[in-house]
C-alpha cells in the first residue's frame, strides 16, 4: 500500500506555511489565502536552497574592487533611462502590469534589437511559437537572429540556456514555468518562488542577463510571494489605462539606477514608441487659460515634468465630498485645512474635486502649491495667466517649503514656454533665467495675494 504523501497549507500571499487549513493567514494575516500543498522533504529543501552568490572570503570592504558596471543598450531609449542605462551581465529584471498592456511586446522589440549585438533566447510559456512569430511580424520585426522557445518545464529551460548560452534572455512568464522538484501546479507560491530563485543562481553563474514577466493582481502588486521582488535586481512596473495609447514603465527597485524612475510609451500599430517629450501628455491644450487649472513641475527619479492639476469646487450642501485622481485624498483635506485656516478661503461646504491631467500618479509633497492654487481659482472663478506654473510644499503652519532640485524644474518649465513661476523662497534663482518671471513666496497667503494680483 503506497503511503500518502504529507500535505501543508501555504499562504499565498506570504509564504507563510501551516499544518492545517486556517481563516486568516498566521504569517501576513489575510484572509482565505492559505492553499493544500504537499509539504517537501527537509533534505531536498536543504540541496535545493544553495546562495545566490558565490562564496568568498572575508574582507575588508575597502580592498574590494568596485568596477561600474557595463550596460549593453536596448535599442529602446525609454527603457533605457529606467533600467539605468541599459541591461547589465548577470542582472535579474521582474517586470509587472495589467493583461496586454503591452509588456511582451516591449520585449520582443528590445530581444530584435539586442539579438543583432548579442545571443538573444525568448522563451514564451504563454504563448506557441506561432504566435510569438505572428506578433513579431504585426510590429515589422525580422527575427532572423531572435532564438525562441516555447517551454513552461524549468530544467528544460535550464538545459536550453547552457546549450545557447545566450547573454539575454526574457521568460514569458514566471507564473507558468514549473520545477518537477516540487509537485504543486504552476503559478502557486511554491513553484513562483522556486522558480525565480533557481533562474537568478542561472543568471548570476552564466553571466546572462535574464528578465521575468510577471502577473499582476486584481490589487495590482506583482502575485506571488514579495520574496519574488527580493531576489531580483530591478522590479519594474507597466502602468498606463487600456483605453489610452500611452503607457508608463515605473521602477520600484533598481540595484543598478535609480528608483521612481520612469519611461514613457505610446502604442501604436508598430508596437510601443518612446515619447521624448512626455510633458505633453500631461498638459491639456485649451485655447485660453479657464479657471481651476495649474500647471505643477513635479519629479520623477531623475526627469522633470509638466503636469497639469485641475481642480472643480461646486456647492455640496450638507455632506460634502473630498475628491481626488492621482493624488493623496488624506493630502487634499489637510490642504483645504490649511487654506481656510492661513489663507482665509473657506471651501467646508464646498465639494471639491482634484485631477492630475493624463493619469500620471503624483506622490510627492511639491505639489501642494499648484493645488492650492487650483482651487482657489476654481472657487474664485478667475483663470491663471497663460504660461504660469507652481510648486512647493505646504506645511499645516502654513508656510511653503522648498521642493528639492528646483533650478531643474524651473529650467525644464523656462524651456517648454512657460513664463511666469511661483515657488518657495529657498527655490528661486540665483541667476535670472531667460525668459521666466519668478515670484518667491514663503508663506501660502502670500501666494493667493501674488495670484490676485496676476
Amino acid at each position: 500500500m503506497a503511503t500518502k504523501d504529507k500535505t501543508q497549507y501555504t499562504c499565498n500571499a506570504c509564504g507563510a506555511s501551516s499544518a492545517k487549513w486556517l481563516g486568516k493567514c498566521p504569517g501576513c494575516g489575510e484572509w482565505n489565502t492559505l492553499e493544500e500543498t504537499v509539504a517537501e522533504a527537509s533534505g531536498a529543501a536543504r540541496h535545493r536552497y544553495q546562495s545566490l552568490a558565490k562564496t568568498q572570503a572575508v574582507t575588508t570592504l575597502s580592498e574590494i574592487e568596485a568596477a561600474d558596471v557595463e550596460r549593453t543598450p536596448t535599442g529602446q531609449p525609454e527603457l533605457d533611462r529606467v533600467l539605468g542605462g541599459g541591461i547589465v551581465e548577470g542582472g535579474v529584471v521582474l517586470i509587472g502590469g495589467d493583461p496586454g498592456i503591452g509588456k511582451s511586446t516591449l520585449l520582443l522589440q528590445a530581444a530584435e534589437t539586442l539579438s543583432s549585438q548579442v545571443k538573444v533566447l525568448y522563451v514564451t510559456g504563454e504563448e506557441s511559437g506561432a504566435q510569438v512569430a505572428l506578433r513579431a511580424r504585426r510590429l515589422g520585426l525580422a527575427g532572423t537572429q531572435l532564438r525562441v522557445l516555447a517551454e513552461i518545464q524549468l530544467e528544460k529551460i535550464q538545459a536550453a540556456l547552457a546549450v545557447e548560452s545566450p547573454a539575454f534572455c526574457v521568460i514569458d512568464s514566471i507564473q507558468t514555468v514549473y520545477s518537477d522538484q516540487l509537485t504543486s501546479a504552476p503559478g502557486s507560491v511554491a513553484q513562483v518562488r522556486e522558480c525565480a530563485a533557481q533562474l537568478t543562481r542561472t543568471a548570476k553563474a552564466s553571466g546572462c542577463a535574464i528578465v521575468l514577466v510577471g502577473h499582476v493582481t486584481k490589487e495590482g502588486a506583482l502575485a506571488g510571494p514579495r520574496v519574488l521582488e527580493h531576489i531580483v535586481d530591478t522590479v519594474l512596473y507597466f502602468e498606463g489605462d487600456t483605453h489610452s495609447s500611452y503607457r508608463l514603465v515605473r521602477a520600484i527597485k533598481n540595484r543598478f539606477g535609480a528608483v521612481n524612475e520612469i519611461g514613457v510609451f505610446a502604442m501604436t500599430e508598430r508596437g510601443l514608441k518612446g515619447v521624448s517629450n512626455p510633458s505633453a501628455i500631461f498638459l491639456s491644450t485649451h485655447g485660453a487659460p479657464v479657471p481651476g487649472s495649474c500647471v505643477l513641475v513635479t519629479l520623477e527619479g531623475t526627469r522633470p515634468l509638466l503636469v497639469e492639476i485641475q481642480a472643480l469646487v461646486d456647492s455640496g450642501g450638507p455632506s460634502p465630498r473630498r475628491l481626488s485622481v492621482g493624488l493623496e485624498r488624506d493630502r487634499l483635506a489637510m490642504l483645504l485645512a490649511v487654506l481656510h485656516r492661513h489663507a482665509g478661503v473657506q471651501c467646508g461646504d464646498q465639494d471639491v474635486f482634484v485631477n492630475a491631467v493624463g493619469g500620471v500618479r503624483i506622490s510627492e509633497p511639491a505639489a501642494d502649491l499648484a493645488v492650492l492654487l487650483a482651487i482657489q481659482g476654481s472657487l474664485r472663478g478667475k483663470a491663471l495667466p497663460s504660461g504660469f506654473f507652481a510648486f512647493g510644499e505646504v506645511g499645516l503652519a502654513g508656510e511653503v517649503r522648498p521642493a528639492p532640485r528646483g533650478q531643474e524644474r524651473l529650467k525644464e518649465a523656462a524651456k517648454l514656454g512657460f513664463s511666469i513661476a511661483l515657488v518657495p523662497r529657498a527655490n528661486a534663482p540665483k541667476k535670472p533665467i531667460e525668459g521666466l518671471t519668478v515670484h518667491a513666496v514663503e508663506r501660502i497667503e502670500e501666494a493667493i495675494e501674488v495670484v490676485r494680483g496676476l
